[in-house]
């Protein structure tokens, strides 16, 4: 409205009244800290005294509820304020109040109110929050993520109708958009990755850096399903990095795609089927029978890579 009234009446609100005994009303500091700084007295209406509240429950509530909200729809807070100031401004302030026979701008007059303060102070809404392991403290029913460097200290929270923001003492930290829902979480997008980078699981070392250059694509993505295994994924990759070195990249890039086929994963069976490729084998007699006419029989050749995928099965222990 511009300014302030010398006396403002309020109906006991808990964050006005601390404590109501009789006559006697004991408001809170900071209420009364703030009543100072905009220059009103605070004066609180006796406990079950409705006609002390004029007529603003029954009949200017009643006129809201049934002028304004009926047939609205809103997008947002901001969207009901603007609506609400535009409602008052045209229609609301402008009709002929059937009390006063006036109309409310015309009834109002701003020249009686006191002049605002020069510096308007600031009474948000201020708590204390700890910051989670997840970069999450809580406000208002609400997650808001702040950097990973402020994991479990305390940190200020200020809160107005629009906007929350969090502060380490006197630093500003960062600012979101106040939300009136409940259940949300905000800045998890801003923060959430730079603590993702940060994780050592989430580096690739040296040494399989080095084991991709050598191995390409195939190499990779064994080296992903090696990591969803019980196996040490370090002392995996110095035990390949070893293979590398003594049958050369060529072998070993062939002998883990044939592993992958087989579900095989682990530098073992790698070794293993690199041995086998590698083992000489002498050509073995062509066994004899007492029968000649058996000797002459001819059988189809038959392939034995189902039982190399038998033995190279990590399941074949347990069967």
């Amino acid at each position: 409205m511009g300014g302030v009234a010398r006396e403002l009446w309020f109906d006991n609100l808990a964050t006005v009244v601390a404590e109501h005994d009789g006559k006697l009303v004991r408001f809170h500091p900071r209420f009364l800290a703030f009543a100072r700084e905009f220059g009103f007295y605070p004066r609180a209406c006796n406990v079950a005294s409705g006609w002390e509240k004029g007529k603003m429950e029954r009949a200017g509530i009643g006129y809201v509820r049934q002028n304004f909200w009926p047939l609205r729809t809103f997008t947002d807070l901001a969207d009901v304020n603007r609506q609400a100031r535009q409602w008052l401004g045209e229609i609301a302030n402008q009709r002929l109040h059937r009390e006063t026979r006036e109309r409310p701008d015309e009834r109002f007059r701003p020249e009686c109110l006191r002049p605002l303060p020069t510096i308007i102070p600031h009474y948000r809404d201020t708590v204390e929050a700890l910051v989670h392991k997840d970069l999450r403290l809580q406000f208002d029913g609400n997650r808001y993520c702040v950097p990973q460097r402020y994991v479990g200290r305390q940190l200020t929270i200020k809160a107005d109708s629009s906007s929350v923001t969090i502060y380490d003492r006197v630093n500003e930290i960062v600012s979101y958009s106040r939300s009136w829902r409940r259940g949300q979480t905000f800045g998890a997008d801003r923060f959430e990755p730079e603590i993702a980078e940060q994780r050592p699981a989430a580096r690739r070392s040296q040494a399989q850096q080095r084991l991709i250059a050598l191995l390409g694509s195939d190499g990779e993505n064994y080296l992903r399903h090696l990591a969803d295994t019980e196996r040490s994924l370090t002392r995996q990759i110095v035990e390949l990095l070893e293979l590398v070195r003594q049958y050369g990249p060529e072998a070993v890039t062939a002998a883990i795609a044939k592993a992958q086929t087989a579900g095989a994963f682990g530098a073992d069976y790698v070794a293993n089927i690199l041995k086998q490729q590698q083992a000489r084998r002498d050509p073995q007699p062509r066994l004899q029978l007492k029968d000649p006419l058996l000797n002459e029989l001819a059988t189809d050749p038959l392939s034995l890579l189902d039982y190399d995928s038998f033995i190279l099965d990590p399941e074949k222990k347990k069967s």
